[in-house]
């Protein structure tokens, strides 16, 4: 069964030329750790924010648990844990009252958070600072904090990114014993992370991304098996995605130099802003339902 159910999946902000998430697809199974990959700029940020509902998308469905993002939020986001990057906690409330602010948002029975929060309070060694500001703690304190507030409701679907940045060993191993105890309880972990090696040995499956396109999901039990080196693959197939990247960037700007030796440099942008837009738009109708045939190939 699919916790997590990402279907074509595009995000365009504003005014930019290059587009952050281009159809991208993919579900996380319950009981499996799921493996987000990507080099900087390569629409990482930009799906989880989508995903998390933190930011709109220009077109596709998230459904968490069967609950669209877009049109059933309160839902979608009682199903999900978020770990982000950066730790964003309130730093002026004690770690008690974080986590019982948290646990108050998503209606945590009173029994249910006292077992919980002392159960991770002692799994991630927090017991000693609980009740001191969260503005005293040190940057792996912090997210261990926030490793906690993210499970207090204990969600289907534990997302993270980056979470192991700023960690002692004893917490990365324990944060990574968990992420398996969690998801063989029939939950599933989405994880974002620039460590390979960790991805290669603990994740199910992994999915890497370029450009804000899919380029390769891999089964990594499968994987194992063949003696691949994951991060040699890696490395190949964002280079070489990166060197067509750059060519199509290239052109880009040749095509909007171009314009402007005849209309302007504003007046080229637009156009080319224009002209982008247009493409996405038929790119768009194409993973529409019940569109004629013809639509795919207007343009």
């Amino acid at each position: 069964m699919a916790i997590l159910k990402v279907k074509n999946l595009f995000k365009h902000y504003k005014n930019a030329k290059y587009v952050s998430a281009r159809n991208i697809s993919f579900e996380v199974r319950e009981g499996e750790i799921f493996g987000f990959l990507g080099i900087n700029g390569a629409g990482k940020s930009t799906t989880i924010k989508c995903i998390t509902g933190i930011i709109p998308f220009t077109a596709g469905s998230i459904e968490v648990c069967g609950h669209d993002i877009a049109n059933d939020s309160y839902n979608a986001k009682k199903n999900y844990g978020f770990v982000p990057d950066n730790h964003a906690v309130y730093d002026k409330l004690t770690g008690v009252e974080y986590i019982n602010y948290l646990a108050d948002l998503y209606k945590v029975p009173e029994d249910i958070r006292k077992e919980n929060f002392e159960r991770l309070i002692k799994l991630f060694n927090l017991e000693h600072a609980v009740n001191n500001q969260i503005m005293g703690y040190s940057h792996g304190m912090k997210q261990k904090i926030s490793i906690i507030g993210a499970l207090i409701h204990s969600p289907k679907l534990w997302i993270l990114d980056e979470p192991m940045v700023g960690l002692d060993p004893q917490s990365i191993f324990e944060v990574k014993k968990h992420m398996r105890e969690y998801a063989d309880k029939g939950n599933a972990v989405f994880f974002s992370s620039h460590n390979l090696d960790t991805v290669e040995k603990l994740c199910d499956r992994a999915l890497i991304v370029h450009g804000g396109r899919v380029i390769k999901e891999i089964d990594l039990h499968q994987y194992r098996k063949t003696g691949k080196d994951l991060e040699k693959e890696f490395i190949e197939l964002t280079q070489a995605a990166t060197k067509q990247q750059n060519e199509d960037r290239a052109l880009l700007k040749e095509r909007e130099a171009e314009i402007a030796t005849t209309n302007g440099k504003s007046k080229a942008s637009k156009m080319i802003m224009k002209e982008i837009k247009n493409e996405l738009d038929t790119e768009i109708a194409a993973t529409l339902p019940n569109k004629p045939q013809e639509v795919a190939s207007e343009g």
